[in-house]
């Protein structure tokens, strides 16, 4: 796979013998015999792709593989040998070799396009940009027609009165949901000469999304559509080029530059999270010379950096500027839109014209989570540590890729007294934060400083108010009251939080009273470098550390109404690895309406699992044949922000045109003993044997899934069955579903979380098990909500959700067959609305359901 990574960068391949089969044009291997022959002819056919790489790039070539194999690369000598090289000396890894920035491509400098139009799309004008799509040929289904004609309505002219023009919108699976939005949304995109932002809360759908905007877009589809991602997605080349400094000391880690060199001469975005990328090779090399090139800090020097006109992230930016289509997920959108509002409150220099104005979230079930995460505030050492490296850098001869505020502004304001003054300042107010070995100091009872004092005081406290010291997991408690201890380390911390945020904040104003006084001087890429410094500063001094002396001073009290705080200890394997406070909303939909839905002109949420559903009768059906179900819309206004809104929400709803009661069952397994890891095994492979294979059994624990994990392993190897598992196999969870949807006999194993990220249509998902009823975690927020929303109904709504969710991925296309399994009676009859209508719900034992399931899987349809 290494090899495959240097001979063919940024091409997909799965790691395994059938993948490179696949990727190489081989046969598929069936035998271990076949495999290993696989494997051999695989190494052959990369090196002669090596060997007949065009003159320019060979030289190139060369010198990495010779870098590498200082750094201990087993290929290097096989590689050099091909293009007929000997290695020169056994000196350490040379970084001019993996200096390849000349193979990228330069930033395009165009400026953006303003502000769009407000010419309306007509719902027939909808109809017929999908007809024209989907081409004559197609299938035309009437529920997709209906479905583009409801997203019309989001691109609307604006009405003050009445913005947003907010559409729920739910669509079944088979709707054909992507391209029914995508028409509308690519048509006022032509019309008006603007974006529409579609945002997602898996990294899966946005590329699914792509790919179908090829069919619009077929030969300007670079131009068009833009994936846009956070900036700690992309690599960064000046975090590369320091660690190619870093070799000499390091020269383990010269085989994984080079992979990396590789996969950015090909890479057309250096997106680290994206398709094009090898997430494997993060497993075989580890995250240090890998992802972690990423900037994770914010410590991005902007035109000051000498790969700024070949930055990948500014790549992404500017190609906002002209792009129809920007996908996006759901939390950058939210903090694109809380800091435009912010600056463009505090500072007129910051406002966007670019700035989403049309907007579609699908997977909109996960507004209200992504919203509850995007509006939160964590205080803890681990980020209060990272803060202070972002003001002081590396610090005491430490060598790190961390740059302070000296070396990222120091140019900036070199003739500024009053700058050059408050730098100082700011930077010896950052020592008030945790430093270097702060872990070390907390449990030796040996704080250093007013934040490390807080941090040791807090960790006191929760561990005399916790029930279960000893606990493996994060441990959580109550906050208030406070001890007077941690009321006054708080008050002292606050303190010098404040002395920090004033010289943070005289910064920012001097940087922009440059650009308003040398604006007419500076060339384009200096008024980038200021603004985004101006930014850095002002979103930390404004944003984490406002919100951060707020929160210590309420310790006095007793917190504010409509918010949830607690105190936490991160536990990794039961060993603490962070200590903190932790303030959410009690309900995130507030904030994501006043600064999400109310900025925007037209939003659409949509899913296929939007609303909720109830039982058509006042009293629950007692036999669960098939009850007739009734959608229920109000908690869906409620978790998606429209019921914050003065005027109503449009609601559009088109089923799925799946036919669920003769392609699907559902078994509610009551024989199986709930705490025997054998007895779930046993279960699931009776059951997964049964369906010859394509199984996935999610946990709702990872304790439960490794224990059953150990049992299961063996029995479905006796059958040739591969068994792949989360928090088991080495291998990050992309990587184990791309594997498991290629297998199509294969099995995995992982937690609830899981069903988020599989989508794997046809035969290689063909039966689902639950080891236990998916019920939300007892934390904090849950309690909190719970009591709030009503421990019933907002217990079984989360509940339902997981299962509808769950259940939906089961049924991917009109031929696709499904079983789902839970093996825990204590199902309750009034969750079982989360079935589709029609679908019979079975309590019976396990020899039953293997007896049927077999029976299904064998009978034709």
């Amino acid at each position: 796979m290494e090899l495959f990574a240097f001979a063919r960068p940024a091409r997909f391949c799965l790691p395994s013998p059938k993948g490179l089969a696949n990727a190489l044009g081989l046969t598929r291997p069936v035998t271990a015999e076949d495999e290993a022959v696989t494997i051999g002819k695989a190494a052959q056919i990369l090196l002669d792709d090596i060997t007949s790489t065009r003159d320019e790039v060979r030289q190139t070539l060369i010198g990495l593989a010779e870098m590498m194999g200082r750094g201990g690369w087993s290929w290097s000598e096989i590689i050099l040998s091909q293009l007929g090289h000997i290695p020169k000396s056994n000196a350490p890894p040379d970084p001019r070799a993996g200096s390849i920035f000349k193979y990228l491509a330069d930033v395009d400098d165009m400026p953006g396009r303003g502000t769009p139009g407000i010419l309306p799309v007509m719902p027939e004008a909808a109809r017929q940009k999908l007809a024209d799509i989907l081409g004559e040929q197609a299938e035309k289904r009437q529920s997709q027609s209906d479905y583009a004609a409801a997203i019309s309505q989001v691109f609307a002219s604006p009405d003050d009165d009445l913005k947003p023009a907010l559409v729920l919108a739910e669509a079944g699976t088979g709707t054909g949901k992507t391209l029914g939005y995508l028409a509308p949304a690519s048509l006022w995109a032509d019309q008006n000469k603007g974006a529409v932002w579609v945002s997602t809360y898996t990294r899966s759908l946005q590329q699914q999304i792509a790919e179908e905007l090829t069919r619009l877009y077929p030969r300007a589809h670079a131009e068009k559509v833009v994936i846009r991602k956070g900036r700690e997605n992309y690599i960064c080349l000046l975090n590369f080029e320091e660690a190619l400094s870093a070799m000499a000391g390091q020269p383990q880690i010269a085989p994984s530059l080079g992979l990396m060199a590789r996969w950015m001469m090909a890479s057309t975005d250096g997106d680290l999270t994206g398709t094009h990328f090898p997430a494997w090779l993060v497993d075989l090399m580890g995250p240090r010379a890998t992802t972690n090139l990423s900037d994770r800090r914010g410590e991005c020097i902007h035109s000051a950096c000498a790969h700024y006109h070949k930055c990948f992230v500014e790549k992404s930016i500017r190609g906002t500027r002209h792009a129809d289509i920007v996908i996006a997920n759901h939390a950058l959108v939210m903090i694109h839109a809380v800091l435009g509002n912010q600056h463009q409150v505090s500072q007129g220099a910051f406002v966007d014209a670019n700035a989403p104005k049309r907007l579609i979230f699908d997977e909109g079930h996960h507004v209200f989570d992504a919203a509850d995460s995007a509006f939160s505030a964590v205080l803890s050492a681990m980020e209060a540590a990272e803060l202070r490296r972002w003001v002081r850098g590396a610090e005491d001869g430490r060598k790190g890729r961390a740059r302070g505020l000296r070396k990222r502004l120091e140019e900036l304001i070199a003739d500024q007294e009053d700058g050059l003054e408050a730098l100082e300042e700011a930077t010896k107010a950052a020592r008030c934060l945790p430093a270097e070995g702060w872990r070390k100091r907390l449990s030796e009872a040996a704080p250093m400083g007013v934040g490390e004092a807080f941090f040791f005081q807090l960790r006191r406290d929760i561990y005399q108010r916790a029930s279960d010291r000893a606990s493996l997991f994060n441990i959580e408690v109550t906050l208030y009251p406070c001890s007077e201890a941690l009321i006054t380390s708080a008050t002292a911390f606050a303190d010098a939080l404040e002395a920090m945020t004033k010289p943070l904040n005289h910064l920012s104003k001097r940087l922009i009273s440059i650009l308003d006084e040398q604006g007419d001087e500076l060339d384009q890429a200096m008024r980038a470098r200021l603004e985004g410094a101006a930014r850095g500063l002002e979103r930390r001094a404004n944003g984490p550390i406002a919100s951060w002396i707020v929160y210590l001073r309420d310790l006095s009290g007793m917190g504010r109404d409509l918010f949830i705080d607690w105190a936490q200890l991160d536990r990794r394997e039961g060993a603490d690895i962070d200590v903190g406070l932790h303030r959410h909303f009690l309900d995130p939909t507030q904030p994501f309406a006043e600064q999400v839905l109310q900025t925007a002109d037209g939003v659409a949420i949509t899913s296929a699992t939007l609303a909720d559903t109830t039982f058509a009768e006042k009293e629950q059906p007692q036999d669960e044949k098939a009850p007739s179900l009734i959608t229920d819309w109000q908690s869906a206004k409620r978790l998606t922000g429209a019921s914050h809104l003065s005027h109503p929400a449009l609601i559009s709803q088109h089923p799925s045109p799946f036919d669920y009661a003769a392609h699907t069952k559902v078994f509610v397994i009551n024989d199986v003993p709930r705490d025997r890891p054998t007895a779930t095994a046993g279960a699931m492979n009776a059951l997964f044997q049964a369906a010859g294979g394509g199984g996935l059994g999610l946990f709702t624990a990872i304790q439960r899934l490794r224990a059953t994990h150990k049992a299961l392993l063996p029995l479905l190897a006796e059958k040739d069955i591969t068994l792949f598992s989360q928090h088991v196999d080495s291998m990050n969870l992309s990587t184990l579903i791309q594997l498991f949807r290629e297998d199509t006999d294969a099995c995995l194993l992982g937690t609830d979380a899981v069903r988020d990220g599989v989508d794997v249509p046809g035969e290689a998902l063909r039966i689902m098990v639950y080891d236990r009823v998916p019920w939300p975690r007892p934390d904090m927020l849950y309690k909190a909500r719970a009591e709030h929303h009503g421990r019933e109904a907002w217990t079984d709504r989360l509940t339902r959700l997981k299962l509808r969710q769950a259940f939906g991925r089961l049924i991917r296309r009109d031929q696709d067959r499904g079983i789902f399994a839970i093996l825990d009676s204590r199902l309750p009859t009034r969750l079982t609305n989360a079935f589709p209508e029609g679908v019979v719900v079975d309590r019976i034992s396990l020899a039953e359901a293997v007896a049927q399931t077999t029976s299904f899987f064998n009978q034709e349809i």
